[in-house]
């Protein structure tokens, strides 16, 4: 199947789909900063998983200016609204796989009803050098929904990312799609900055349950039916060695996404009138560092 994909940040997640993407033979535009995208053009982009190396050689811009099928936007939500200056063209579809809850009012902003909400559950990746992804866990599934969106047009779009190693299914809205994964991602998030331990040593601590007990019903004022139970099982069935990419950005000192993922729940929950004390003492953690 032909079809044009753009990844707006070729790192740990977006780096993972253009190499199986390109090697499905999909035409794929990585737009990067220009140091980036210089040595994505040189040398193409690496996947190493499950002791196997994929390679493959896509297109690399700094900034996008042709339409294409297909707009995945993969940065960190705190560097969204720098990223999105490199995009000068429309895409039928822009799909972020993004962290957080707070997001979509932005995309809906620039592109309208073009945008769906998404998300990308069971992958830990990373980026260990400009070309070069590592990816720690099994196949991925990329979750859509689009509340606006005609549903042929999404399905042609979602019909791209239909390759070898990546799974692909609808969600029932915009707004399930993002709360069922940040319902978890929150407390993972906090938890693993603040400890700086893998899931494995964590699943013990009752702070990660009770904050589990904490987003679930923040999601449910929202509008969102999300089990706790369901989510805490989603939990015990991942690697014992998982973190998350928040937790190492804090380790390195780096910008992390902590605001957006915990603190968008946090925020949510003062909109609807939903205490949240363990997320709030574990944020509070955070910043008093």
């Amino acid at each position: 199947m032909s079809g044009s994909v753009a990844v707006l940040g070729p790192g740990g997640v977006g780096g993972a789909l253009a190499v199986r993407l390109a090697l499905a033979g999909r035409r794929v535009i990585c737009v990067a900063r220009p140091e980036t995208a210089a040595a994505i053009s040189r040398d193409g982009l690496t996947l190493e998983c499950a002791g196997e190396t994929l390679t493959s050689l896509p297109e690399a811009v700094e900034s996008l200016r042709e339409p294409v099928d297909l707009l995945v936007i993969a940065v960190k939500t705190f560097g969204l609204d720098e990223a999105l200056l490199r995009i000068h063209a429309e895409a039928a579809v822009v799909l972020p796989l993004l962290n957080g809850i707070e997001h979509m009012g932005v995309l809906h902003r620039r592109f309208g009803t073009n945008a769906a909400a998404g998300s990308i559950g069971r992958l830990e990746a990373y980026r260990r050098g400009p070309t070069e992804i590592v990816q720690a866990t099994a196949r991925p599934v990329v979750t859509a929904a689009a509340d606006g969106l005609p549903s042929d047009q999404l399905d042609a779009a979602l019909e791209l990312l239909v390759v070898d190693g990546v799974d692909v299914a609808r969600g029932e809205s915009e707004a399930a799609v993002l709360w069922q994964k940040a319902a978890r991602l929150a407390p993972l998030a906090a938890l693993t900055s603040v400890t700086q331990q893998p899931l494995g040593d964590l699943r013990s601590d009752q702070r990660l349950r009770t904050a589990l007990d904490e987003t679930c019903a923040v999601a449910v004022a929202d509008g969102v039916a999300v089990s706790a139970a369901d989510q805490w099982a989603m939990i015990e069935a991942m690697p014992s060695t998982l973190t998350t990419s928040a937790a190492r950005d804090v380790a390195a000192g780096r910008p992390s996404e902590i605001d957006a993922i915990v603190g968008g729940v946090v925020r949510a929950g003062g909109r609807n009138g939903v205490p949240t004390p363990t997320l709030v003492a574990l944020l509070a953690e955070l910043e008093a560092r």
